[in-house]
């Protein structure tokens, strides 16, 4: 809207001030990249956004892997510690994102380096081990017929993992992921990082947590939600 659009902005809604967290997280929080970026262009009223929606995908996706390359990003501890708990406790763990770039980026994330800086001491953590290379399965990515908050991607992440869907537990922080895992039939803990869980809970999620600190992992391992 600053460039290449800018004789398109004064017909739109878009202003910077006006693309707030909360509206990534209701727009575009954890859909597909098309999807997610018509989802923003509708939001904002932008003219000719069937058409326009490809080019606005192309830009994100080039600024993102631009991100990831320098290593431009931060993980979350809370999450990084839940992992390696999960595995410690012999949880079957899946990553599911709608994201094509959610590889490269899990495979940048070291948990050698993360469990030495925290002084965790684990069986699950070997030297050189990445976040990607914990998980069990990883169905990332990939060109399902719908996206989240259809459960396509959830119920053939479980089908891959040999786990019945009513025995999955979804951790979800997008109010679309959360819709995919009710829809399959799974539990869904939402995660509320942008002050949204009210969201996350109109969503559908069981609980709702603002860090994964506070889920309790001793009944998740038997199936169960409860908090720390």
């Amino acid at each position: 809207m600053e460039s290449v659009w800018r004789d398109i902005r004064d017909q739109t809604t878009w202003s910077p001030e006006a693309f707030t967290p909360l509206v990534y997280q209701e727009q575009l929080a954890g859909k597909p990249r098309q999807s997610g970026a018509r989802a923003a262009l509708d939001y904002f009223q932008v003219p000719d956004a069937e058409v326009r929606a490809n080019e606005y995908g192309r830009r994100k996706q080039e600024m993102v892997v631009r991100f990831i390359d320098a290593g431009d990003f931060t993980a979350f501890p809370d999450a990084l510690r839940f992992a390696i708990a999960a595995k410690d406790a012999g949880v079957r763990v899946a990553v599911a994102s709608s994201s094509k770039n959610a590889a490269t980026l899990l495979n940048k994330i070291r948990l050698d380096t993360f469990a030495q800086q925290e002084g965790i001491s684990s069986p699950s953590v070997r030297p050189g081990l990445t976040l990607l290379k914990l998980f069990d399965v990883d169905v990332s990515g990939r060109d399902f017929a719908h996206g989240k908050p259809d459960p396509e991607m959830f119920l053939t992440a479980a089908h891959e993992l040999g786990v019945d869907p009513a025995d999955v537990i979804v951790l979800e922080d997008a109010a679309a992921g959360v819709a995919a895992a009710k829809a399959g039939g799974m539990a869904a803990i939402g995660i509320a990082r942008a002050d949204d869980a009210d969201i996350l809970t109109a969503a559908g999620a069981d609980i709702v947590v603002v860090t994964l600190d506070d889920v309790d992992l001793r009944a998740l391992a038997q199936a169960k939600l409860a908090g720390a």
